[in-house]
């Protein structure tokens, strides 16, 4: 298999992104996305509404050209190779892409044969996801009868019909409850497992905590801190609290590196390192 040049073999299941650009009128929405994700682990994106998580993310599944700048996922250049990007990734949109009046079963079908598999591959393609999702029970069942989490599993299952080996999460939690959230959590865990390499975009810090190995935030279109999430709350300091010390969370490291007033609790008093 060929790909792209300059390159190094070791990024060609992950992602590679420097510079880019995009300009909507006068509105900058990315102004030098800088982010490398290694192969095989999770990259939480955070940033606050209009940082520039979605056309990031656009831009590296190919749905949208940079103006400037230039990215490889899984070894390819998106604007000069975008089909060969395509064949490799699978993407989890903010809401589902599912049709309601097919069922579990002939959704996956349907993704299977659009992604050029035989009637064949995709119906046993079709049967190994709905085992692997938990959906086997309600595979013959109309979608418009499945529950939020259900729905949910069932995209995340279309995502994965080609064995994507870059796949990028867009919000996939949002409106989800508790228990539902945790499953598509464990779910993307055993993903992970299997080589996976995934970029998550969330509102849900605690999800970027649970799932990320690592965590850039992004800010008007740039990455302003990225690392593990011990190292991004290493940066802030831990908390003094009366009788306990403790490391800030994922929400007040937000709130720290955007910029914004962390909200104090009269326990807890958020005081950056020094």
């Amino acid at each position: 298999m060929a790909y792209e040049e300059g390159v190094p073999a070791a990024e060609h299941a992950g992602i590679v992104a420097q510079d880019l650009r995009k300009q909507y009128g006068e509105r900058t929405a990315l102004d030098g996305f800088t982010l490398r994700v290694r192969p095989g682990t999770v990259c939480g994106l955070l940033g606050p509404n209009g940082a520039g998580k979605t056309t990031a993310v656009r831009i590296l599944s190919t749905l949208l050209r940079p103006d400037g700048g230039h990215a490889h996922v899984a070894g390819y250049d998106v604007v000069r190779r975008p089909r060969q990007v395509r064949y490799r990734i699978g993407l989890v949109g903010q809401h589902a892409c599912v049709d309601e009046i097919l069922t579990g079963r002939q959704n996956l079908q349907l993704f299977g044969r659009l992604g050029h598999l035989t009637a064949d591959a995709a119906r046993r393609r079709a049967g190994e996801l709905l085992d692997q999702f938990g959906l086997a029970d309600a595979a013959d069942r109309a979608v418009a009868q499945y529950s939020g989490g259900m729905r949910r599993r069932l995209d995340l299952a279309t995502s994965l019909i080609l064995r994507p080996a870059v796949l990028f999460l867009d919000e996939p939690t949002t409106g989800l409850d508790p228990a539902a959230r945790i499953d598509v959590w464990s779910r993307i865990r055993e993903l992970v497992g299997t080589g996976t390499t995934v970029l998550l975009t969330t509102q849900y810090l605690e999800e970027a905590d649970q799932l990320a190995d690592q965590i850039a935030v992004i800010d008007a279109g740039r990455i302003v801190a990225e690392g593990t999430p011990d190292e991004l709350k290493a940066k802030v300091g831990p908390d003094r609290v009366e009788t306990v010390t403790r490391k800030p969370t994922l929400d007040e490291v937000f709130l720290h590196l955007t910029g914004k007033t962390a909200t104090r609790s009269t326990e807890t008093v958020l005081e950056p390192a020094r």
